[in-house]
């Protein structure tokens, strides 16, 4: 599926990428909704009010932004968070893919909508830093990966060959915009989140398993094991 020889870079998205984003879609839509009703002692009908609410941010830096939506409910959303962070969890075969780039490849950058805030709280939790060259949030450049803006920040801050380099996220609307920008290399996610149904990436190739990803000759040592349930 790639020529390893003609990729120099890995940008990779974290939620719904790395890691199983059934903990982002719990907490946003069912979560933080619930909790925004029960500590402000409103009706039922606020709890689908507000998951309409985050809904209509989508693909914007507010709907990313823990900070904001803590002002804009007043709460303090990054402890809701926590409420739930044993939800939190890498997909599939994730690390070994991680293991085998930090072994034999390029440098390997997270290109992640998610703010500092949600990564102090995932990155511990999941060792992801471990295996990864720098990480650019799009809270560190102002501008959500939707927006060419993102790709000219990233290309400023970690200089890469859009030609040479190979791009895997699970959101078709940031695959777009990376292709927009020149990215030759680019891969979808069939099953970003465990508990719902496969997506369909029409205009993307997407995958199910890293392992797909690995060189024909690779040694069957260095093959990535069976994805962990």
């Amino acid at each position: 599926m790639i020529d390893w020889r003609d990729i120099d870079t890995v940008l990779l998205d974290m939620d719904g990428t790395l890691l199983d984003l059934h903990f982002d879609s719990h907490f946003w839509l069912e979560h933080l909704p619930r909790r925004y009703r029960e500590l402000h002692q409103l009706d039922e009908a606020s709890q689908e009010a507000l998951r309409e609410r985050i809904v209509g941010e989508a693909g914007t830096l507010n709907w990313y932004s823990l900070s904001y939506w803590s002002r804009e409910l007043d709460v303090d959303v990054v402890a809701l968070k926590r409420e739930v962070q044993h939800l939190i969890g890498l997909r599939g075969d994730a690390l070994d893919f991680l293991t085998w780039l930090k072994a034999s490849h390029p440098r390997v950058v997270l290109a992640t909508n998610a703010d500092r805030a949600s990564l102090a709280l995932k990155l511990p939790l999941t060792g992801l830093e471990n295996y990864l060259d720098a990480i650019i949030s799009s809270e560190d450049v102002g501008a959500a990966k939707e927006e060419q803006a993102f790709w000219m920040a990233l290309q400023a801050r970690e200089p890469f060959d859009p030609a040479r380099t190979l791009f895997i996220d699970d959101n078709p609307q940031v695959l777009e915009s990376a292709r927009e920008f020149g990215i030759k290399h680019l891969l979808g996610i069939r099953k970003p989140d465990s508990q719902r149904p496969e997506k369909e990436l029409q205009a993307f190739i997407a995958l199910d398993r890293f392992a797909q990803l690995l060189p024909q000759d690779l040694p069957a040592s260095h093959a990535l094991s069976e994805p962990k349930e």
